[in-house]
């Protein structure tokens, strides 16, 4: 039996060698062609960005369709604050937190959903990282998605105002930054949804959530009231609004109460809010089992 045994192991094949860690350049490869070969991430960002923009547009279409009906003071001050408000309406910013989101959360919760999320993780054990570099490709793409979008909406618009004498060129003061404000939008709401789908994990329910978050609680408070106006102004929808004026501004009349937001704090809102989802995603992904 001994000899039968040494010859057993003699003729068996030797053990593989340990296989070299996967380094984050190759999870953020595996996390791009994931999120490439998922034809509803192409379907979301392709007909949401088309959307938005067609949206945009339309907001410029019906103000070169009824300029003739405007007062005179109307048009004389419609050049630039008319313009870049046109550039980017506020229909299309709600739309947009709303798309953002919605694809930030699925592209974590559909891993839940499918179970693909225990291969992933049996693949690569370290699970920050690797849900790092899924944060970091997600956020790379959302950020293209919202400057190809928002240039987009601004040359179209502008295009169609210009029939009426009533476009501004990308060197207009405050155009740059219609700009940016609205595209960073995308990657500071799709970090927030994937925040989301790594706390709930579910999809109806994270989505749900997202809608709740940012787009229903904004619009139940407002600004008459010290406590209401600053849990308004720490929400992303109204970051990006106060964020998006360009005009100078005064307190509403008859409303000698109304707390306007700060520029500083509308950007601090925009910085909080992403780095905090990070964090939790982060932080339940290595603390919580499957």
């Amino acid at each position: 039996m001994t000899a039968l045994a040494a010859a057993r192991r003699a003729t068996a094949p030797a053990p593989a060698a340990d296989e070299p860690r996967a380094r984050f350049r190759d999870l953020l490869a595996a996390e791009w062609l994931k999120l490439w070969t998922l034809r509803s991430n192409w379907w979301a960002i392709g007909l949401s960005g088309l959307a938005l923009i067609a949206m945009n547009a339309n907001g410029a279409l019906a103000d070169y369709t009824y300029w003739a009906n405007y007062s005179q003071d109307v048009r004389d001050g419609f050049v630039p604050y008319g313009s870049l408000s046109d550039a980017f309406t506020n229909n299309a910013g709600i739309c947009l937190l709303l798309a953002a989101g919605c694809i930030g959360a699925i592209n974590v919760t559909g891993e839940y959903s499918t179970g693909l999320i225990r291969v992933s993780i049996a693949a690569v054990p370290a699970r920050r990282s690797l849900l790092a570099a899924k944060i970091a490709v997600v956020s790379a793409v959302m950020t293209a998605y919202g400057f190809v979008v928002a240039f987009a909406s601004f040359w179209i618009t502008q295009a169609i105002l210009s029939g009426r004498h009533a476009g501004v060129s990308i060197s207009q003061p405050g155009a740059v930054h219609v700009i940016v404000v609205s595209a960073l939008l995308a990657p500071v709401s799709a970090l927030v949804g994937m925040g989301l789908g790594a706390l709930i994990r579910h999809s109806a329910t994270t989505m749900v959530t997202v809608i709740v978050l940012l787009l229903l609680l904004p619009n139940l408070l407002t600004d008459n009231h010290r406590w209401e106006a600053d849990l308004s102004h720490s929400l992303l929808l109204r970051a990006w609004q106060r964020l998006k004026e360009t005009g100078p501004q005064s307190l509403p009349p008859g409303l000698p109460g109304y707390h306007l937001a700060t520029v500083a704090g509308s950007w601090t809102v925009y910085a909080v809010w992403p780095l905090v989802a990070v964090a939790i995603a982060l932080t339940v992904v290595h603390r919580r089992d499957l």
